[in-house]
């Protein structure tokens, strides 16, 4: 049977949550979001059921041990990987462009790196995207509300959302919805590299 540590009560904000449960909750709904799963996708990996997985991703609930070990089982992680950069230095925090921990896809289409601290802020990722010429990274539908930010530092991209389609250049940058199906395309002879933000205005589910 599941277990989890009481829900944040009404009026109770989640910062009383641990710093280490409140980290690794942030960390598992990224992970998630990272591998395009949704909530119902990882509850058939880890065995522990929908409703809880959506506390623990709000900071509603404290997973317990045996949880978060079934949790990072699913993502092919062991307990100290999720747990990984909790306990890193305050104040100033870094992350270097050789950390190669920061690179969570690196192949003959893209290479995308996260440059935002995954305890910083949940509902706003910011990568780094190479492209390579002539491929396109295709995105289905985000959470309701959620829109991405493109600023283009080296060549030239093809932004479609819905029906829309706009060509930006070098020094570029476009605002889009991400609430429908949506893609990034380069239809030039060069790698192009730009920089992406995601965020999620309404991301409950």
């Amino acid at each position: 049977m599941e277990h989890i540590s009481r829900p944040t009560r009404q009026g109770e904000k989640s910062a009383d949550i641990e710093p280490l449960n409140q980290y690794v909750c942030g960390r598992i709904r990224h992970l998630r979001r990272e591998r395009g799963w949704t909530l119902d996708t990882l509850a058939a990996l880890s065995g522990v059921s929908r409703s809880m997985l959506s506390q623990v991703e709000r900071s509603q609930a404290n997973p317990t041990l045996a949880v978060a070990f079934r949790i990072a089982q699913a993502f092919d992680l062991t307990l100290a990987d999720l747990v990984a950069g909790a306990f890193g230095p305050k104040g100033v925090e870094v992350i270097r462009g050789d950390d190669e921990t920061s690179v969570f896809r690196d192949d003959e289409q893209c290479r995308i790196r996260t440059l935002s601290p995954l305890n910083l802020e949940k509902d706003v990722e910011f990568y780094e995207v190479l492209l390579h010429p002539g491929q396109t990274l295709e995105s289905a539908a985000h959470f309701e509300g959620t829109r991405e930010f493109v600023t283009v530092q080296k060549g030239t991209l093809q932004i479609h959302s819905g029906e829309s389609e706009q060509t930006l250049h070098k020094g570029d940058s476009a605002q889009y919805r991400a609430d429908v199906e949506h893609s990034i395309h380069n239809p030039g002879k060069t790698p192009a590299v730009f920089f992406l933000v995601d965020i999620y205005a309404n991301a409950r589910m």
